[in-house]
């Protein structure tokens, strides 16, 4: 499992997961760079993503939907605020309704992936969500966001081998 560490802080706000690859930092930044690959892992294994939308500049949009075992589709959106490629990605990460649009009735938190290669090639990925409020932090680990994203992106190891990521 590429995940090796998750950690909450209520004082903060934050939950932080890190995992570890072996690959470049360029192969590993294609798995949020390319949405083809980007579906492929963001999601729990049994509830793929679809990206409908997928511009990762300042002020760009992506929009996803995932397809879960009895059928449903539950959207997301982000708005992304900076990139930095192939080091660092941050976005707003919301819930869509079944229009696509963005659930006014859910939260909004703040996403940053982080990426750094070390000299025995291995890249190092954090990824940090900010919370608005510990009960929306309380909320949404409760609803299994920190099982759901360490499934998702133990995902990532699979593709970064294929064929199909070159």
């Amino acid at each position: 499992m590429t995940v090796t560490n998750v950690h909450k802080d209520h004082a903060t706000l934050t939950m932080t997961i890190r995992a570890e690859f072996v690959a470049s930092i360029e192969r590993v930044w294609q798995m949020w760079e390319n949405p083809r690959l980007l579906e492929r892992w963001w999601g729990p294994p049994t509830y793929p993503a679809t990206f409908t939308d997928h511009d990762l500049t300042p002020g760009g949009r992506a929009a996803y939907f995932m397809t879960g075992p009895e059928g449903d589709t539950p959207g997301g959106w982000w708005r992304v605020l900076a990139v930095d490629a192939p080091h660092s990605l941050s976005f707003e990460n919301g819930f869509a309704d079944q229009a696509g649009e963005p659930d006014a009735n859910m939260p909004v938190t703040r996403i940053t992936a982080t990426l750094a290669e070390d000299s025995g090639g291995r890249v190092h990925m954090a990824i940090e969500t900010v919370f608005p409020s510990v009960d929306v932090m309380d909320q949404l680990v409760s609803m299994g966001m920190d099982e759901g994203m360490s499934a998702a992106m133990g995902q990532i190891d699979e593709l970064l081998v294929s064929d199909s990521v070159a």
